[in-house]
């Protein structure tokens, strides 16, 4: 009997039926904040990708944007044997207490694109450029003003910040400003609503549907005799929103439609550039993320030195976080291609 079930056995893996889960000490959990925006769905199976090519098992979970579950998530992965976490933060600050539990049991911790604050116990950061990102995203946003309304200075524009819980808004703010304000300075742009600074012009938890009623109201109480010549829109998710709500008062899709910037080539929001509503997105491939992040963590699992190449940058208020940063990219409607030919989309999935 002993000698059939070997047999058995060698013809399940000789068939690719039989599936070897690494023991309990190569488990890598993951934990990513939503599946909400579909680019942390791709962050999450790309990395479960990576690391089972490199024979790590994996438990991945998404806390659907409630901190609790989060909280709970990342507790059982503790106590399931977990050697590594690597986190996609809801709230940066909310973490300390579990990573404190994981620290004792020699867990090594990943932030995973957002920084995870108020904690010594978070080992490396893994992310895109993010002041770069926010620089791409006012850069085409000037561009686009001049393109589009080169003889209405001063551009009436309005600001909208990320999440103000999400480290990575204020980087993305930032970048935008460092931009943007010399020209509010010179008087090229004017915002007419006169909110400044991620307090006035944050959006909890990157929600289109609040970044939609904010620009309703900013149109009530300041556009009823100007045009919005342009809108500084950190995400995907936000754009689609501010664009309802200019849509809603009269601005119709094309040549003379706002500049609306963006960030994540959500495929809705690229559909949206090729229908002549958003202007631009920023392109961050999670592929080469998830990639980059499992090269750092199998470094680790090794005892060697993973790859970074900021170690100044990203003070999470208890310590300087180690941190690689990958290159993020504008896309306009012309660089929509790049898309396809990296194999992020395929055409058809533009198309229809």
């Amino acid at each position: 009997m002993k000698k059939i079930i070997s047999l058995l056995a060698v013809a399940a893996v000789g068939a690719g039926l039989m599936i070897t889960q690494a023991p309990a000490q190569d488990l890598v959990a993951i934990s990513m904040p939503t599946k909400s925006s579909t680019r942390w769905i791709s962050d999450g199976e790309s990395m479960v990708k990576e690391f089972q090519a490199m024979g790590y098992a994996t438990d991945l979970q998404f806390a659907e944007d409630d901190i609790p579950n989060q909280l709970a998530q990342l507790e059982n992965m503790v106590t399931k044997g977990a050697k590594v976490l690597v986190i996609g933060a809801i709230d940066g600050t909310t973490l300390s207490d579990i990573l404190a539990q994981a620290h004792e049991k020699g867990v090594k911790v990943f932030a995973y694109d957002r920084l995870i604050r108020q904690s010594p116990d978070v080992d490396y950061y893994a992310t895109f450029d993010n002041f770069q990102v926010g620089v791409l995203q006012a850069t085409s946003l000037v561009e686009g003003l001049q393109a589009r309304f080169p003889d209405a200075k001063p551009w009436n524009v309005e600001l909208f910040g990320g999440s103000p819980d999400d480290n990575n808004a204020f980087f993305f703010y930032d970048g935008a400003m460092s931009i943007l304000q010399p020209m509010i300075d010179a008087g090229d742009i004017v915002v007419q609503s006169g909110q400044f600074g991620m307090d006035k012009v944050g959006t909890l938890r990157w929600d289109g549907a609040v970044a939609q009623a904010r620009m309703d109201n900013l149109l009530s109480a300041f556009y009823t005799d100007k045009k919005v010549s342009g809108v500084l829109a950190p995400y995907d998710g936000l754009s689609r929103g501010i664009i309802s709500s200019l849509k809603g008062v009269g601005y119709e899709p094309g040549d003379t439609f706002p500049i609306v910037t963006g960030q994540d080539a959500e495929l809705p929001s690229v559909k949206g550039m090729l229908a002549g509503e958003q202007y631009s997105t920023v392109f961050k491939d999670t592929r080469e993320l998830a990639a980059a992040t499992a090269k750092m963590v199998d470094a680790v699992m090794k005892g060697q030195e993973p790859e970074v190449n900021d170690t100044t940058t990203y003070d999470n208020g208890v310590k300087v976080v180690p941190s690689n940063l990958l290159i993020p990219h504008s896309v306009g409607v012309a660089d929509i291609p790049i898309l396809v030919e990296s194999g992020y989309y395929t055409q058809d999935q533009i198309d229809n």
